[in-house]
C-alpha cells in the first residue's frame, strides 16, 4: 500500500507540474500574441484610411493583383495536370499499393505528429460530401474543362484586361518551369529548353505592360518539374544548378519587361505539403521520411537550405545586371497566425512557429529588396492537428478569418527585420468565398489591418489580391472560389463580375476607405448570420472536429457565423479544452455569484448606504 500511495503521489506531482508548466507557457504566449490592443484607426472619422498619404523611398502605396501558371495557363502538362489525372494507388508500384498508406496532414499540423488521413474516422451514414475524396485533387474530376484552368496561356487579355479595370498598378504572375525546360538538361540546356515558349512569356509580360501594370514575376509557384520529381527534386543539391538555368534563362529574356522578382512562393508550404505529407505532387514520402522530417538534418531543413542557396544565388545574378533602376527582389512568405485550443497545445504551436515562421527569412535576410508576406487567415491547433472552431468563421478552404492577426503578424515582423530597413509587400491576402458575402468585409478589413500597422511605423510599400477569377486551387481543385470574379466552366469560361470586383476597384482607384463602405459591406454579412444563411464548405472534418488536408468533391453547407470578427473588434476566445473549462467557471463562479446578490433594504434609521458591487470582467 506504501509503494501504491507513493505512485499515486508521484504521479499527482507530475500531472500538477505539468499543468502548471502549460499554463505558464500559455500565459506566456497570451501576453505575447494574444494581448488586447487599442486600434490606431479613428473609426469615428468618415474616411477610415488613405493610402495615397503614405509613401516609401521605393514609391507609393499600390495595389496589385495576382495569378500563378498551375492556377491559370492552359495547354500546360505539369505535375499538377499529371497528379490530377492519377489516382493515389498509382503514384507507387501496384505490388506496393496494398502495403503502402499514403499519410496526409492537417494543413500546418506536421509539427504535431502524424494524422491518418482515414476515411473509416468519418460517422457511418455521413454524406458523402463529408468524406475526404479518394484521388489526388478534389473538385477536379467533376470540373467542366478542367484542363482549360483560364486559358490564360492561349488568351491572357482576358485576365488581363479585367486587372486592369480595377486600376491596380502591379501584375503578379509567374513562369512554369516545366513548361521553358519541358526535360531534364542532361545533355546541355539548349537541348532541354522550349525557346518558344520563352518568347510566348515575353509576349504576355508586353501585354500586361502595355495595359498600363508593372509586372512581378514569380519564378518559383510550387509547381516543380516532373523530371525533377522523378529524383527528388528539392531534396537533392542539383536541382539548386538546373533552378540557376532556368532563373538565368528567364532573366536574360525578360529582365527589362520586369519590375519586381519573387524567387519562391512559401517555401515551407511546399516543403510541407510535398516532402512530409505527400499531399502535393513530387513522389510520396516514405514513413521515416516523414517521422524524421524536422530533425537537423530531416528532409524540411535540407529542402529549405537548397531554396535558401538558390534564392540566394537567384539574387545575385538578378541584381548583376546594370540596369538604370534597381530591380526589388524578394520572396512570398506565407504566414498564418496560429493559436492553441487547449492547454496542452501550446507546446505544438510554438515548435510550429519556430519551424516556420522566421528560420527562411533568417538564412536570406542579407538578400532580400523585400519581405513578402501572404496571410489568408488564422488556424487553431488540437492535438494533432487543425481544429474547425464552430464560433469562427471560415473561408471555404478552411482558413479562419481574422484580420488582426495580419496587423499582429506584419508588427511582430517589423520588430524582428526593421535593422534590414526593407518594405513589406502583402504579396498574397484573399479568401474562398462563392456567395461573395464574406469577401467584401474581409477584403476593407484586412486592408484597415494593414493601414493600422502602417500608423504603427511599419514600411508596407503594396498590397496584392488573390485572386482575379475563380481558378484551380492546388490539391483542392475547383472547389473552393477566390476570385473576385466568377467563372461559369460550362459555359466557355464567360465571367461574371461579383460586387467585390467593384468594391475593390473603388478602393483601389480612391486609395481610401470609407466607414460607408465598411458599414454596407458587414451588414450584409451580418443579416445573413442572423437570418441562418448557409454556404458552401470544401473541407474535410473529423469525428473530433479537426480538418482534412484534403478538399472535396461537393461541398458541405454551414452557417454564417455571427460573430464580430472586425479588425479590432475580435475577441479572443479562452482555451477550449475540459479542464481549461472547468478551472474558467471554478474561477469565474465567485463574480458570478456576487453578480447576483441584490441590493441590501435599510431600515429608515439605519444612516449606512449599501452600494452593489461591480465585478470586473476576467478575461
Amino acid at each position: 500500500m506504501n509503494i501504491v500511495a507513493l505512485l499515486v503521489k508521484v504521479a499527482g506531482l507530475f500531472a500538477t507540474i505539468t499543468v502548471g508548466a502549460n499554463a505558464f507557457s500559455y500565459t506566456r504566449f497570451r501576453r505575447r500574441n494574444l494581448g488586447n490592443f487599442r486600434s490606431p484607426i479613428d473609426e469615428s472619422k468618415e474616411i477610415l484610411a488613405d493610402f495615397n498619404s503614405h509613401e516609401h523611398k521605393e514609391g507609393k502605396f499600390f495595389f496589385g493583383l495576382a495569378t500563378a501558371p498551375a492556377h491559370a495557363e492552359d495547354e500546360l502538362d505539369d505535375a499538377w495536370l499529371q497528379f490530377a489525372k492519377e489516382t493515389p494507388s498509382d503514384a507507387v508500384p501496384a505490388s506496393e499499393a496494398a502495403d503502402r498508406k499514403k499519410i496526409k496532414l492537417a494543413v500546418g499540423a506536421i509539427t504535431k505528429g502524424l494524422a491518418k488521413n482515414n476515411v473509416k474516422e468519418v460517422k457511418a451514414g455521413d454524406a458523402a460530401a463529408d468524406k475526404p475524396p479518394t484521388i489526388n485533387v478534389a473538385a477536379w474530376h467533376n470540373t467542366p474543362h478542367a484542363e482549360d484552368r483560364l486559358k490564360f496561356w492561349s488568351d491572357p487579355d482576358k485576365e488581363v484586361k479585367l486587372a486592369k479595370e480595377t486600376g491596380v498598378t502591379v501584375f503578379r504572375m509567374g513562369i512554369d518551369w516545366s513548361r521553358i525546360m519541358p526535360k531534364e538538361p542532361t545533355e546541355g540546356i539548349k537541348e532541354a529548353v522550349d525557346y518558344e515558349a520563352l518568347e510566348h512569356y515575353k509576349w504576355i509580360l508586353n501585354r500586361v505592360r502595355s495595359n498600363g501594370m508593372k509586372v512581378m514575376l514569380t519564378l518559383f509557384h510550387h509547381s516543380l518539374p516532373p523530371w525533377a520529381a522523378d529524383y527528388g527534386g528539392w531534396k537533392v543539391e542539383k536541382t539548386v544548378d538546373y533552378f540557376m538555368d532556368f532563373t538565368r534563362l528567364v532573366v536574360d529574356s525578360m529582365f527589362e519587361l520586369v519590375d519586381s522578382w519573387v524567387t519562391f512562393n512559401e517555401p515551407h508550404v511546399f516543403t510541407l505539403l510535398t516532402y512530409m505529407c505527400g499531399s502535393w505532387p513530387g513522389k510520396n514520402p516514405d514513413f521515416m521520411e516523414m517521422a524524421t522530417s524536422t530533425l537537423p538534418m530531416g528532409v524540411f531543413h535540407r529542402v529549405l537550405h537548397y531554396m535558401a542557396v538558390a534564392h540566394s544565388k537567384a539574387y545575385d545574378y538578378i541584381h548583376s545586371k546594370i540596369c538604370l533602376k534597381k530591380p526589388l527582389v524578394g520572396i512570398a512568405h506565407h504566414v498564418s497566425f496560429i493559436r492553441p485550443y487547449g492547454l496542452f497545445d501550446t507546446g505544438a504551436v510554438t515548435i510550429s512557429n519556430s519551424l516556420t515562421v522566421y528560420p527562411y527569412i533568417d538564412s536570406i535576410s542579407k538578400k532580400l529588396d523585400f519581405i513578402g508576406i501572404n496571410y489568408y487567415g488564422q488556424e487553431c491547433v488540437y492535438g494533432v492537428g487543425i481544429k474547425l472552431v464552430e464560433t469562427d468563421e471560415y473561408s471555404e478552404s478552411g482558413r479562419g478569418i481574422y484580420p488582426d492577426g495580419l496587423y499582429r503578424v506584419l508588427l511582430m515582423l517589423h520588430y524582428r527585420y526593421k535593422h534590414l530597413k526593407i518594405p513589406f509587400i502583402v504579396t498574397e491576402n484573399g479568401v474562398s468565398d462563392e456567395t461573395d458575402v464574406i469577401r467584401r468585409p474581409y477584403l476593407i478589413e484586412h486592408l484597415l489591418a494593414i493601414y493600422a500597422a502602417m500608423l504603427k511605423s511599419v514600411p508596407v510599400l503594396g498590397y496584392i489580391f488573390w485572386t482575379i477569377s475563380d481558378n484551380w486551387e492546388w490539391a483542392d481543385g475547383y472547389g473552393p472560389k477566390f476570385g473576385l470574379v466568377a467563372v461559369d466552366r460550362s459555359n466557355n469560361l464567360a465571367r461574371k463580375l461579383r460586387p467585390s470586383y467593384h468594391l475593390f476597384s473603388k478602393i483601389v482607384k480612391s486609395g481610401k476607405i470609407t466607414r460607408k463602405d465598411r458599414s454596407l459591406a458587414w451588414n450584409e454579412l451580418l443579416r445573413a448570420a442572423k437570418s441562418g444563411k448557409l454556404r458552401p464548405f470544401y473541407r474535410a472534418v473529423d469525428n473530433h472536429g479537426l480538418m482534412y488536408a484534403d478538399g472535396l468533391d461537393k461541398p458541405q453547407w454551414r452557417p454564417y457565423v455571427d460573430r464580430d470578427w472586425r479588425f479590432g473588434h475580435y475577441q479572443v476566445d479562452g482555451l477550449q479544452d475540459p479542464l481549461s473549462r472547468v478551472a474558467r467557471v471554478l474561477l469565474l463562479w465567485p463574480l458570478i455569484m456576487n453578480k447576483k446578490i441584490r441590493k441590501v433594504k435599510v431600515k429608515p434609521t439605519d444612516d449606512t448606504a449599501l452600494h452593489p458591487a461591480y465585478a470586473s470582467h476576467y478575461y
